[in-house]
């Protein structure tokens, strides 16, 4: 059982909902950004996605785009990457960290050396959304075997002869896209996700965790309510990115959490 298990066991049997908070890893810089992180927990989050900075997202909006390019610039790779995780669990072995990202600089690392590398600094999930199911005998079946949870995405346009393809191998949590878009393009709408949430629900007994366009704790709140949780990214890269000090941001995320769970 990994950290995720254990954390949506501890919130199921608690009756809460979770919050997953999303920030690039090295953004602005590392010092700033692993202060951030480690602020996170005490700011209500259940889980931490951090984002592996790569030169050509696909399904990243504008805000988290440019976060990986102030990343990439500050000198971020893979290895400083895992460094900021590892300097995460100096002080905090309970929090779960997934890994959200693309696959080249998992391939050029090196997928065997990656897993050994990831585990050491305690990372607990991946996200890499540019590898089907179709392709699980790239990463997903070795990072099972090696202890990580690989966590898929399904979105609107995951119909119901798609699903069972997505969920096969999945473990932790099911990611749910709420939006058909890229990343900060648009507004979460509840009775737009809840049945959708439901269908998948159906169909897994997995936690499903709903993501993209949600920026206030009134959304937060709402989305949590029809899911098992919240996640939120580019609203708070939004403001790393205008330069707001940790405290703020922290101070922000504490809002969007505590609308979660609230829930």
């Amino acid at each position: 059982m990994t950290r995720i298990d254990r954390t949506f066991q501890r919130l199921r049997a608690e009756g809460r909902k979770g919050f997953v908070s999303y920030v690039m890893a090295g953004d602005p810089d590392f010092d700033t950004s692993l202060a951030i992180v480690k602020g996170l927990p005490a700011a209500g989050v259940d889980v931490i996605e951090l984002g592996l900075p790569f030169t050509d997202p696909m399904a990243d909006g504008p805000t988290i785009q440019l976060a990986g390019q102030r990343a990439l610039e500050a000198g971020m790779t893979l290895k400083r990457t895992l460094e900021l995780a590892r300097r995460f669990r100096e002080d905090d072995d309970t929090t779960p960290i997934v890994l959200m990202g693309y696959y080249n600089p998992i391939y050029s690392h090196g997928v065997d050396r990656f897993l050994v590398d990831a585990k050491v600094a305690g990372i607990d999930g991946l996200i890499v959304v540019d590898l089907p199911p179709e392709e699980d005998e790239e990463l997903c079946i070795p990072a099972q075997k090696a202890g990580l949870n690989f966590i898929r995405l399904a979105t609107p346009t995951t119909d119901d002869r798609r699903l069972p393809k997505v969920l096969t191998n999945t473990s932790g949590f099911v990611y749910y896209v709420s939006i058909t878009g890229i990343t900060g393009a648009a507004n979460a709408v509840a009775t737009d996700v809840g049945p959708e949430v439901a269908r998948i629900k159906a169909q897994t007994d997995l936690p499903v965790i709903v993501g993209f366009g949600i920026r206030t704790p009134e959304t937060s709140r709402d989305i949590a309510r029809v899911a098992d949780g919240a996640v939120v990214g580019s609203a708070i890269v939004d403001l790393i990115g205008k330069g707001k000090s940790p405290d703020e941001v922290l101070e922000f995320v504490r809002g969007l959490a505590e609308g979660a769970h609230s829930a």
